[in-house]
């Protein structure tokens, strides 16, 4: 929003979009909980969650997951934009329909394509400031979509027997760990190359040039360094630097904007 303004934005466009986009979020992860409630049992990291446990029935979790969906349409539509609105929504039947409902359980590039519906918000983010979109956006949404198969692939490296006892073909369970590596690799160099199309794109200054290249050749070298250890604890260490690097990215983009 930041960068789509060019300083920063007004208070209230920002709690608005804040409060609809995490609205719209939990709307669609409660959805996909609803959705996965079977496999969900089946594996030790989500077999605590409301619905496997029994502490919310199938039914009401439904319907407050799209009463959650209604009240950020609602929420985006009337204090930013039509547009964020639309954006919103447009994220969640994607994830729900062709991630959640498709091809979770069906393809091993599931995370690659389903991924796209968690580099949304960057749309409706400068949707809401400017109601329109253009290539700087769009180009964050591309640096999204390439950061989220290394960033998911590495948690799933650590989880690789829960998914496969859920039968749930994420690519570390169909795959030879060292192509899985090599799939890790080139998404990071294009992650890398996005981040660093960005300058020009973007008009960004120093600041972000700098951090970018920092933190994109500590990422590529710790992506890199799974072919010489490739053990869970090393992947849950790359997962755990990935979100740092994408945070620092989109806080140095934030920066330099403000210091112009």
């Amino acid at each position: 929003m930041v960068v789509a303004a060019g300083a920063w934005p007004g208070v209230w466009l920002m709690v608005v979009t804040f409060v609809g986009g995490a609205l719209a979020a939990g709307g669609a992860n409660a959805i996909n909980m609803y959705v996965d409630r079977d496999i969900d049992a089946l594996m030790e990291r989500t077999k605590t969650r409301p619905l496997v446990t029994g502490l919310i029935s199938p039914r009401n979790a439904l319907i407050f997951a799209i009463s959650l969906e209604i009240i950020a349409f609602a929420i985006l539509w009337a204090g930013a934009n039509f547009l964020s609105a639309c954006l919103a929504l447009s994220a969640t039947l994607f994830y729900v329909f062709v991630y959640s409902l498709w091809l979770k359980r069906t393809s091993k590039q599931n995370i690659v394509i389903g991924g796209a519906a968690g580099a949304v918000p960057v749309l409706v983010g400068w949707a809401a400031v400017t109601n329109s979109l253009a290539w700087t956006p769009w180009l964050l949404f591309l640096l999204i979509f390439l950061w989220t198969p290394p960033h998911f692939w590495a948690l799933a490296i650590r989880h690789s027997e829960e998914y496969r006892a859920a039968n749930v073909p994420m690519l570390p369970v169909v795959v030879e760990p060292k192509k899985v590596v090599a799939a890790m690799i080139r998404y990071t160099v294009a992650l890398v190359a996005c981040s660093m199309a960005v300058i020009p794109v973007a008009d960004m200054g120093w600041i972000y040039g700098v951090s970018a290249g920092a933190v994109g050749a500590a990422f590529l070298w710790g992506t890199i360094a799974l072919t010489r250890v490739n053990t869970p604890a090393a992947a849950m260490k790359l997962f755990s630097f990935s979100i740092t690097y994408i945070s620092v990215l989109f806080v140095a983009l934030t920066v330099d904007v403000l210091l112009r």
